[in-house]
């Protein structure tokens, strides 16, 4: 029966792993919500047949396909002429046919109808492109290193045959998604390869981190990352994506000169909104821009315009465009003064014109001041919606009206900006924003000149269409001294400035901004007629990062919540290698007065609910590594219990043991450990920031208890399998040395896992045998009528026995002695412990066998499974499963050795290892426990396998 520590830790565990569950749910519906339109195409997929086993031996497992949109693509079985190839990689579980809404967007640009070019590439040098995609049969990459390897491998014999078919010197774009991207970046240095886009691809750390190979060949990419010259774009959902944490798909710095850009999608012009990771191919808001990138990278033969194309068409406006250069030729005929503070604002312009903002020249005023510009379907420099119209504006700093007096003013900040509509939900669910949204935001520090100075607005192309506002203010930015510690339990107000400018801004430099916590900022009104029915409402933008950027609409219906967030910093991601993250918020708005009085401040407090579903998206490793940590110590007590000359304690005593201990030393000790400023790779991976200081505790607690609960269930399952047992088989046999038949069946198990099978399916087969010898060893040890809770009784020390006869002993029918009884039990309880420990080993081997059973599924019973052959790595499982299967007296026999160096002492290294290095490494708690294993059966069983003495040490 479960004892007060453990049923206290069990029914908590539970109701952790309920409440992050459903705080995770609402990760992708309240933190970044989708708004995606829905891409349509007519696909067809042709087979490339020669692409052959003479060009990969993969050729039987995977193959190679070419999109054509039906209707609208002339020549269907080949290659066109003059054209161009793209290859597509799909990712983890993906499939060749996730290429076709991007295939079908290209073709779709290129064409303006069936066969017919566009009037905008027809007089260009852009030609159509062939899109190839690859097929891993939904291989589950994320998982098994040589299944990477092997899609890397037939994709490098892939882009040489695909350029095969093509003139030389032609060189190829290369389109991953997920882990796909892996696949492409790995396939670095290439001098064939243009550029590459990746799409919700994990870049630095590995989704499923249970292969140490993957960490190794992650650990080449970051080399190649920072140093190989080819392009690279990189696509992330955000928050949306609930498959891999986004901020492993932030690319890292680098201090090269070469071309690296992480875009999220909140940010990308156009489309500004969270993408899911499925949804990313598909997302027509994404799907067309890549497409177009694509086709634009045609023409381009040089690293410097490959990157500008890249950079045009997959902006999110962290960087102004690189051409900015405008004719000053203002005519002073046409020229409005404007007052000193006055806002320039034209709704509708029907006629060119110029416009003068004075700018402050009282030499008191000491505190820098800006131009800020917002233009509606127009453009500025090289910067407007898709389809704009012909309005056109231009910004000089002038000293007079005539044009020899202006000079152009480059921005700080030009990018496109959403306009959502105030009484809609932003973004639109299933449709999001149109390719021609959009308002164009220009902002610049002006210079101070000791002269009379306006700044000079030119409206050209003006047709009664679209808006513009332009204004001067101070450069100020409101600093707020809360913490994020301040915010944990209460809310914080802040001031919105009323002066007259478009813009305010706002740092928080004492706020914590990470990918574990996120922050609420709610204001006293969202939907006022008096802000609704301005030319644009105010929009709150959150940079956290020079990647990152997030848009809010403040008058629409948002539920009034208004989730602030970030992905940089982030546990497990080397800081070393990105910049810093912070907190700003700016305010953009047509600053109409009574907007202003609508909107006096704002509140600022964390949400704990959208915190907490942060927290276990990231954190699954963790507490699976720690659960195995949990078990090991577990064992540790019983075994430290029986050490001491004391009856091995049953699996629910040493639990009680350890929850006593755990209480007083370990839950303190993960608090120390937690504001330790350790490296980002171990423990908890925070680096020793207090405000997560509760994060390891709280694993701690929830594994534990998930270890009880473990325990709950596998009791039930042994009684169940026990009475099962008794029906359709005799009582459990006893040897007292292996048998012939066991050596030749381990043989053939190591044999068959040598060249077929992974260890993996092994230590399943050695999980389920221990299983059923505990099930059988425990309806045997009741049908003695002895109490089957096995509670622990006075140590009876027993007579030697002699083990040199080889025979199977018989069962026999009278009553055995008392001390029989008692090494039956101490053996049963061995066993279980052991088999606690194996259960939560099983998770750690489980994602290996899950990618073995796949690929045979997809690919055929014949298809080989490189790696994990080899059969030393489940050995030592395979002899203590099948020993405890027959030995008939004590189980575990201690040596002379032991009086100084215990055994015990071994699990407590694999705990150790579990809760230092398993939330990013798990791998190494599978390591070191098959180690540790390895040494109780050589220094416990020994010779005794053999139906030998123990050994004398």
């Amino acid at each position: 029966m479960p004892t007060i520590v453990t049923g206290f830790l069990g029914i908590f565990s539970l109701l952790t792993v309920l409440v992050f569950y459903l705080a995770s749910l609402a990760i992708s519906t309240n933190l970044s919500p989708q708004g995606c339109r829905m891409s349509w195409m007519s696909p067809s997929y042709v087979q490339q047949t020669n692409f052959n086993a003479n060009w990969s031996p993969l050729s039987g497992r995977y193959s190679l396909w070419l999109y054509r949109e039906v209707g609208w693509d002339l020549l269907q079985e080949r290659q066109r002429e003059n054209s161009l190839p793209v290859l597509f990689i799909p990712g983890n579980a993906g499939s060749s046919h996730q290429v076709r809404s991007i295939a079908s967007s290209a073709t779709r640009q290129y064409f303006s109808s069936p066969h017919v070019v566009s009037e905008t590439f027809e007089s260009r040098s852009v030609k159509p492109l062939d899109f190839f995609a690859v097929e891993f049969n939904e291989d589950l990459s994320a998982f098994h290193s040589s299944t990477l390897e092997s899609q890397i491998a037939y994709s490098r014999q892939a882009i040489s045959y695909i350029l095969s078919l093509y003139p030389l010197d032609t060189k190829i774009l290369i389109v991953g998604h997920s882990m796909g991207g892996v696949v492409a970046t790995s396939l670095l240095p290439s001098g064939n390869i243009s550029a590459i886009i990746t799409m919700s691809t994990p870049h630095t750390l590995p989704p499923a981190r249970f292969d140490y190979r993957i960490d190794k060949l992650y650990h080449r990419l970051q080399t190649i990352l920072r140093d190989d010259p080819t392009p690279i774009v990189s696509i992330c959902g955000g928050a949306t994506d609930l498959m891999i944490p986004s901020e492993s798909c932030v690319l890292p710095k680098t201090t090269h000169d070469i071309f690296r850009r992480t875009v999220f999608t909140s940010a990308l012009e156009g489309a500004w909104t969270g993408v899911g990771h499925r949804e990313m191919v598909w997302c027509h808001q994404v799907r067309w821009r890549v497409a177009r990138s694509a086709l634009e990278l045609g023409p381009a033969s040089t690293l410097s315009s490959r990157a500008a194309i890249l950079d045009k068409w997959l902006r999110d406006g962290h960087s102004p465009p690189p051409s900015l250069d405008q004719k000053s030729d203002f005519d002073p005929t046409n020229v409005e003064m404007l007052a000193l503070g006055q806002i320039l604002r034209l709704n509708e312009p029907r006629n060119p014109k110029g416009y003068l903002l004075p700018v402050d020249a009282d030499p008191s005023v000491e505190v820098p001041q800006k131009i800020t510009v917002l233009v509606s379907q127009g453009a500025i420099a090289s910067v407007s919606p898709q389809n704009a119209i012909d309005l056109r504006l231009s910004i000089f700093s002038c000293t007079g009206p005539s044009a020899a007096d202006c000079l152009s003013l480059k921005p700080d900040t030009l990018k496109l900006v959403p306009n959502p509509g105030s009484r809609k939900v932003f973004p639109v669910p299933q449709e999001g924003s149109d390719e021609s949204e959009g308002v164009v935001f220009y902002e610049a520090l002006i210079p101070r000149i000791d002269a009379q100075q306006w700044i000079g607005v030119k409206v050209d192309g003006a047709d009664g269409r679209g808006w513009v506002m332009a204004g001067i203010s101070q450069q100020t930015q409101i600093v707020s001294p809360v913490s994020t510690l301040a915010l944990a339990l209460t809310s914080q107000s802040v001031r919105i400035p009323t002066g007259s400018g478009l813009t305010s801004s706002f740092t928080f430099p004492k706020l914590i901004s990470n990918a574990l916590v996120v922050y609420r900022v709610t204001t006293q009104r969202y939907a006022t007629s008096s802000c609704i029915d301005t030319l644009f409402p105010p929009l709150l933008m959150h940079t956290s990062h020079t990647t990152e950027t997030h848009y809010f609409p403040l008058t629409s219906v948002n539920n009034g919540r208004t989730l602030l967030h970030a992905h940089l910093g982030a546990p497990f991601i080397d800081h070393n290698f990105h910049l810093p993250s912070y907190v700003n918020l700016t305010i953009i708005s047509s600053a109409d007065p009574e907007c202003r009085r609508a909107l006096a401040e704002f509140r600022i407090t964390i949400d704990w609910t959208a915190t907490l579903g942060r927290w276990a998206s990231r954190y699954l490793h963790t507490l699976v590594s720690w659960a195995a940590g949990v078990a090991s110590l577990v064992v540790f007590f019983g075994w430290a219990k029986h050490d001491t000359g004391a009856a091995m304690p049953t699996v629910g005593q040493a639990l009680s043991i350890y929850g006593r201990y755990m209480l007083r030393y370990l839950l303190p000790a993960s608090v120390i450990f937690s504001v330790i400023p350790i490296l980002e790779w171990a423990f908890t991976g925070n680096r020793g920031v207090v405000f997560f200081a509760p994060i390891a505790p709280l694993i701690l607690l929830t594994a534990s208890g998930l270890v009880c609960v473990v325990w709950w269930m596998l009791s039930l399952l042994l009684k169940i399998t026990g009475k099962l047992n008794s029906l359709v088989s005799t009582r459990r046999a006893e040897h007292v040395g292996v048998p012939k038949s066991t050596v030749l069946s381990l043989s053939l198990i190591c044999l068959v896992i040598f060249i077929f099978v992974p260890w993996q399916v092994a230590y399943v087969g050695c999980w389920l045998l221990h299983l059923h010898t505990c099930a059988s060893s425990a309806h045997q040890l009741a049908s003695l009528g002895q109490d089957t809770s096995v509670e622990a009784v006075p140590l009876v020390i027993r007579s030697g026995r002699n083990v040199e006869d080889t025979e199977e002993v018989p069962p026999s029918r009278e009553r055995p002695p008392l001390d029989d009884i008692n090494t039956k039990r101490d053996s049963l309880n061995h066993n279980l412990h052991i088999l606690v420990l194996m259960t939560w080993l099983l998770p750690l081997t489980a994602p290996v066998l899950a990618v073995w059973v796949r690929t045979l599924l997809t690919a055929g019973y014949t298809t080989p499974f490189d790696s994990d052959h080899n059969f030393l790595a489940v050995l030592p499982f395979l002899i203590f499963a099948d020993f405890a299967s027959w030995a008939p007296a004590r189980l575990f026999e201690k040596t002379q050795l032991e009086k100084r160096l215990p055994l015990r002492w071994l699990f407590a290294f694999v705990a150790g290892t579990a809760f230092i290095f398993g939330s990013r490494k798990p791998y190494l708690v599978l390591d070191v426990a098959r180690v540790a294993m390895w040494v109780i059966v050589i220094g416990r069983i020994g010779r005794r396998y053999w139906g030998g003495r123990h050994w004398i040490i």
